[in-house]
């Protein structure tokens, strides 16, 4: 098994990032909250899982150990491989998704692409020994309440785009981070101003 992956960011795309490792270049599947804080020509160091199928071997990346080892708990239920687990980690940090299941917050799970009300019912019922109490408290996180258009400028700046095009799409999903509760999401950001971008072009 590989654990992690240390090498060079060679290239970035909207879901994959190449990391050269020894003069190959590694693809990963990434959720858009490690993307973003990956830069292109910079060193990075991210923990992985490879999923072994009969036809692929998909390698995931992951900020941190604590992120790896959420998304492969997530795959001992029923019904979620690889995909569905990274899109929950799409929407939720790891400490979000064991908050929502510490408190059978079924809202939260369906607001994952993929998962209607009974499926997170059965995932609230099946998650909650696995993934263990919540472990951040509110005021770690609140400098990236502060900080998310700094990040998400960066990250934008980081797949190719313009300055100019990134303060554009930062000014264009404002709206979306001032409405969302708690501190803004830089990934579900990231994705929101791609959009504008692309329809921009």
């Amino acid at each position: 098994m590989i654990a992690f992956v240390s090498g060079t960011v060679a290239a970035l795309a909207p879901d994959t990032a190449v990391i050269e490792v020894g003069g190959v270049g590694m693809a990963l599947q990434c959720t858009p909250d490690t993307l973003a804080k990956l830069r292109l020509g910079e060193p990075a160091k991210l923990h992985t899982s490879l999923v072994v199928r009969e036809d692929s071997l998909t390698l995931y990346g992951f900020a941190d150990d604590d992120e790896r080892q959420v998304f492969e708990l997530l795959q001992t239920a029923s019904g979620v491989g690889p995909r569905l687990a990274q899109a929950m980690l799409a929407v939720h940090t790891p400490d979000a998704l064991r908050r929502a299941v510490a408190t059978d917050d079924e809202k939260a799970l369906t607001a994952v692409p993929g998962i209607g009300k009974k499926g997170a019912q059965k995932l609230l019922l099946e998650l909650k020994d696995r993934l263990g109490a919540p472990t951040g408290t509110a005021a770690a996180v609140a400098p990236a309440a502060q900080g998310w258009r700094d990040q998400l400028h960066a990250a934008l700046v980081g797949l190719g785009y313009a300055p100019r095009e990134a303060d554009e799409a930062v000014t264009a999903v404002t709206p979306v981070a001032e409405a969302a509760e708690g501190t803004p999401q830089v990934g579900q950001l990231l994705k929101a101003a791609l959009q504008t971008l692309n329809r921009a072009r």
